[in-house]
């Protein structure tokens, strides 16, 4: 079946596994998906992230969520800012932080993914992905 928007399909993946208290999930492998965890991973939001390449129809991608002691999940809230049918770009003197620095926003750019303080520090802007805090 084809995927009018797999980012989506990703953040939606990782909201529902969260709310149903999930320590992982399973989703469909790409590079962007892969990309996105990357930053995730780097923001302390997920704990890890592995591909595995032994299902039959592709490889598909482990995310290991992380929660805190008392059991509260560390993403309160993920959501996809730039969508199929209305892309949102900011350049770097545009990207505000998300809650006043308490969250992140993934933003594509021509140096690959980036969050948005590393965008911000490099000086390049982009589409803006999602936002997660």
């Amino acid at each position: 079946m084809s995927m009018t928007d797999p980012i989506a399909d990703l953040l939606t993946r990782i909201r529902n596994a969260i709310i149903a208290k999930h320590d992982r999930l399973d989703v469909p492998a790409s590079k962007q998906k892969l990309a996105i965890c990357r930053v995730l991973e780097e923001q302390g939001y997920i704990k890890g992230f592995r591909v595995h390449d032994d299902n039959p129809p592709g490889k598909s991608l482990e995310i290991i969520l992380k929660y805190t002691k008392d059991g509260t999940p560390v993403i309160r809230n993920i959501e996809r800012v730039s969508k199929p049918g209305r892309r949102v770009y900011r350049g770097a003197s545009d990207l505000r932080p998300v809650l006043n620095g308490i969250g992140v926003a993934i933003v594509s750019t021509p140096q690959g993914l980036l969050s948005d303080a590393e965008a911000r520090a490099r000086r390049v802007g982009g589409e803006v992905l999602c936002q997660i805090y």
